[in-house]
C-alpha cells in the first residue's frame, strides 16, 4: 500500500514514531487472541501457527497477584475481559448481561491506540446491551433491539474489560457469571468467532525487524487507514527503517513520563477518546502502556521519589498523608497500588496486600478526617493503613481513579508528596 500524501520526504524517524502504534496493536492482537475456541477448537492444527479466533471473549475470573508475571504493572482491583474484533465481514454485536451494581467497563480501542468509545457503568449503565460495533464500509440498517450503535473508524477493535471485584471468593464467582454471559454475535445471533491469521509472533516483544515492520504495517494501513486529518507517507525506504527503528525503540523506552503533577507525581496517560497529532505521545505509550484507556475512565497518577527528589526505597519508611477534605475524589473507586523497580511487578508479602485504597477493610482515618498510608517493609503495627514495600529495593506506587472527578481531569488536583520518617 502506498498512502503517500506529503510533498516531502519525511524523516525515517518520524514515520516510525507515527506507525509505530500500528505494529504494536498487531502485535498484542497476536499475543492476547485465543488459539482455541470452545467450541470449535485450534485456529489451526500447526501450534506455531500464527492463525487465532478473533470475535470472542477470554476472560480472567482472579485478581492477579504477585506469581502473575505476563503484564507489568498489573492492577489488583478488577478481573480483565479481552477480544479483538474483525469487522471486515460485517457488524458484531456485544451482548451484556445485567451488572447490578458492580463498576465494569469495556474500552474500545481502534487499531491507532485511540480510546473512540466505551460501554459500562459510567458510559451506559449496568443493564443489559446488545452493542452493534460496524467497520466504515458498512451502511445496513440497525436492528430496533440494538442499545447502542458504535461506528469503528477500521476493521480491527481491541475490547479491553475490567470488572470490579471486591475479593477472590464469593464475588469474585459472581463476577465471573457475568463475565461468562458476555457473548460476541452477528445481528443473527450466531456466533461472530472467525479465524485469522495474526501475521506475527505475539511472544516477541522486542525491536522489529524493517521487512517484517513494513509487511505489517502495510497490512494494517490497508485495514486502519489514518485519521483524515493525519498526514502519513508510506512506504520508508527498508535501509533508513533498519537504522529508524531501534533508535526510536529505545528512545521511546527512555522517555520521561509527560504532566509533573508536582511533588513527585507524574502521569503517563493524558487522553481522552483520541491522540490527536500529539504522535510521540501515542508511540510511547503504544510502546509502554499499550491498553491505556481513556481518563474520563480511569487515571493514573504515578510516584517513583519521595518530597525530595530520593527514589522510593524499600529499606526506608515513608507516609502517605491526605490532608481532611483533601482525599481523591472518584465516581467509582481509588486504589493506590505498589511495584518494584526492578520488574514492575507487585511484592509478595505476609498480609498479601498488594494494593490499599477506599474499599480496604479497616482503613482508618485520624479524627481529623485526614488519611495517612505507611508505605514500608515491616509491620508499623494494629491501627496504621500499611501498603507493603519490598525489603531493601526501590519501587513505586500507582494510584488508579476510577471515574475520577473535574479536579484530577483538569489537573488542578494537588497530590501530597510520599515524605520520609
Amino acid at each position: 500500500m502506498n498512502t503517500q500524501v506529503t510533498s516531502t520526504v519525511p524523516d525515517c524517524d518520524d514515520v516510525v514514531v507515527q506507525t509505530l502504534p500500528l505494529f504494536e496493536m498487531m502485535r498484542m492482537r497476536a499475543a492476547t487472541t485465543a488459539r482455541r475456541h470452545p467450541a470449535l477448537g485450534f485456529a489451526a492444527p500447526n501450534p506455531d501457527a500464527t492463525v487465532r479466533w478473533v470475535n470472542q471473549f477470554t476472560h480472567t475470573y482472579r485478581r492477579l497477584g504477585p506469581d502473575d508475571r505476563e503484564v507489568v504493572s498489573p492492577n489488583n482491583d478488577t478481573v480483565y475481559s479481552n477480544a479483538w474484533l474483525d469487522l471486515s465481514d460485517g457488524p458484531v454485536v456485544i451482548e451484556t448481561p445485567e451488572m447490578g451494581d458492580r463498576y465494569w467497563t469495556l474500552g474500545l480501542l481502534d487499531a491507532w491506540t485511540n480510546p473512540f468509545a466505551y460501554v459500562g457503568r459510567r458510559t451506559t449503565g449496568n443493564r443489559p446491551q446488545r452493542t452493534l460495533v460496524h467497520g466504515p464500509a458498512w451502511h445496513g440498517a440497525v436492528p430496533p433491539d440494538i442499545t447502542l450503535t458504535i461506528a469503528a473508524p477500521g476493521d480491527d477493535v481491541w475490547l479491553i474489560g475490567r470488572h470490579l471485584v471486591e475479593d477472590d471468593g464469593d464475588d469474585a464467582a459472581r463476577g465471573r457469571e457475568t463475565q461468562s454471559a458476555m457473548r460476541l454475535v452477528r445481528l443473527d445471533g450466531s456466533d461472530a468467532a472467525m479465524r485469522v491469521d495474526t501475521w506475527v509472533d505475539g511472544r516477541d516483544a522486542g525491536t522489529p525487524a524493517p521487512d517484517l515492520y513494513l509487511s505489517i504495517v502495510g497490512a494494517a494501513l490497508a485495514r486502519n487507514p489514518p485519521h483524515p486529518g493525519e498526514r502519513l507517507a508510506w512506504p520508508p525506504a527498508a535501509g533508513d527503517l533498519a537504522m529508524s527503528l531501534p533508535a526510536v525503540y529505545e528512545r521511546l523506552r527512555t522517555a520521561n513520563q509527560p504532566h509533573d503533577l508536582g511533588g513527585g507525581w507524574a502521569i503517563p496517560v493524558m487522553v481522552r477518546t483520541h491522540w490527536g497529532d500529539d504522535y510521540a505521545t501515542r508511540a510511547r505509550i503504544a510502546r509502554n502502556f499499550i491498553g491505556a484507556l481513556g481518563v474520563e475512565e480511569a487515571m493514573y497518577p504515578t510516584a517513583e521519589v519521595d518530597a525530595h527528589g530520593a527514589p522510593l526505597d524499600g529499606s526506608l519508611r515513608y507516609e502517605l498523608r491526605f490532608a481532611p477534605g483533601q482525599g481523591l475524589k472518584v465516581g467509582a473507586f481509588w486504589s493506590l497500588t505498589m511495584y518494584r523497580r526492578s520488574d514492575c511487578l507487585f511484592v509478595a508479602n505476609p498480609i498479601h496486600r498488594y494494593s490499599i485504597g477506599d474499599r480496604t477493610s479497616g482503613l482508618h482515618h485520624d479524627a481529623d478526617g485526614s488519611l495517612a498510608i505507611r508505605l514500608q517493609a515491616d509491620d508499623p503495627g494494629p491501627g496504621v493503613n500499611w501498603l507493603p514495600a519490598p525489603t531493601d529495593e526501590l519501587f513505586y506506587v500507582v494510584l488508579r481513579l476510577y471515574q475520577p472527578h473535574a479536579d484530577h481531569l483538569e489537573l488542578r488536583f494537588d497530590y501530597p508528596p510520599i515524605q520520609p520518617i
